[in-house]
Order: structure tokens, then sequence, then C-alpha cells
């Protein structure tokens, strides 16, 4: 996979993949307009829509409707590193969602590829290279 990441203005940064565009910017206490989520948004958001889609599966395999679930994610950051300490993911359901389920529902989620890589992660290599 190849991503290509383009400087459209101020402090916007794009990233283009697959034919789609994802859209940064940073808030406005940091110099950006806050015209989109920041990397790290979408990085944290990237975690709970991952949940997301085995919660959709999970469910639409075993024709639960979905117009009562939601996926809720809670951050908690270190106050002085910033660095996020714990993640909660909450998958709310209706009072009357089977309780055989729950324990399955939540292997289900934890089987994210986005969180997995937190706990096998890729080495990273950091190159320049001129334009031809």
């Amino acid at each position: 996979m190849e991503i290509t990441v383009k400087f459209p203005g101020n402090r916007r940064v794009d990233a283009e993949l697959r034919g789609f565009t994802i859209k940064t910017d940073q808030p406005e206490k940091a110099g950006g307009e806050n015209s989109a989520p920041t990397p790290f948004e979408h990085f944290l958001a990237s975690i709970a829509t991952c949940g997301g889609i085995y919660v959709l599966d999970f469910c639409r395999n075993r024709g639960i409707p979905l117009d009562d679930v939601r996926v809720v994610q809670k951050v908690v950051r270190n106050p002085e590193t910033h660095m996020v300490t714990d993640i909660t993911i909450t998958i709310e359901v209706p009072s009357d969602f089977p309780d055989k389920y729950r324990d399955s529902l939540i292997r289900a989620v934890d089987l994210c590829t986005v969180k997995k890589h937190l706990f096998a992660p890729p080495r990273f290599a950091i190159e320049v290279a001129k334009a031809d």
C-alpha cells in the first residue's frame, strides 16, 4: 500500500490512498483552521471504527438490528506527557440484546487489526529522496 501526503495550505495535510483523500488540520490554537480532525484524532478514530466494523459484522451475521447499537471510545491521556494511557471501548446495546452474545461481541471487537498493530508495532524507516 502506498499513501501520498500533500499540503493543500496553512496547517492542512492530506493523505491520498485508494482514490480517497483523508483530510487533516490543526486546531485554531495550533495555527490551523480546525477544518478537519488532526492526524492523531484520525488515528484514535481508526481504533474506534475498526472495532465498529466488527460490531457491525457480528450483529448483521446474527440478525441483530443496529438501530440502537453504538460504539463509544473514551481516551485518557497523561496530563504531563499528553500520551494516551487508557482507551476504553464501550459497546452500547439495547436492553433486549441477548446476554449470550456479550462475551462473543467483546471477543469480536478484540480482533481489531488497528488494535493488534499497537501490540505488534511495525518497524519504521524514514528516508529523504530527491525528485527526478
